[in-house]
């Protein structure tokens, strides 16, 4: 419901062009596009030269940073460098993140080598629990053939 007899937007009459006022605009558009054609094409080295120029600061500056000048000294700043400014055979300085790993990586390799020839807690600790397995088992094997043994001879007696 309305308030206070304001009434909405819906209601309101449309306005339409004529014909004539719409081909007047139209002719006058097309006459300033010819016309800035023309002078395109009489200054066009000097424009290429110009829209290089402010190609390269646009790019430098986009938005707002083309009408602030911004002085922060934590802003670092990303040079980009020429191709043949990089020097590949130049070491590259490791984060801190991949140094880590690579220390970790090569620690590990060292305790899997000590750890196979045995000269760690956990590789003795290992084969000293596989020496006691083995006992067990050879014991074991003992007893089933002398088991073995015993019926081979109950039996032999029971066929006599």
């Amino acid at each position: 419901m309305p308030r206070g007899g304001k009434k909405g937007h819906k209601g309101r009459g449309k306005q339409f062009s004529n014909p004539e006022e719409i081909d007047r605009q139209m002719k006058a558009q097309r006459e300033l596009e010819e016309s800035a054609g023309a002078e395109k094409e009489g200054s066009s080295e000097s424009e290429e030269e110009s829209s290089s120029e402010e190609e390269s600061d646009s790019r430098k500056r986009s938005g707002v940073e083309g009408l602030i000048e911004i002085e922060n000294p934590n802003r670092v700043s990303q040079k980009s460098k020429k191709v043949a400014e990089v020097d590949v055979s130049a070491p590259r300085e490791l984060s801190r993140r991949e140094r880590e790993e690579i220390e970790k990586q090569k620690s590990k390799e060292r305790y899997m080598k000590l750890h196979l020839e045995g000269k760690t807690e956990q590789a003795r600790a290992d084969l000293a629990r596989l020496a006691i397995i083995k006992k067990q088992r050879e014991e074991a094997a003992k007893k089933r053939d002398e088991l073995r043994k015993e019926k081979e001879a109950e039996e032999a007696k029971a066929k006599r």
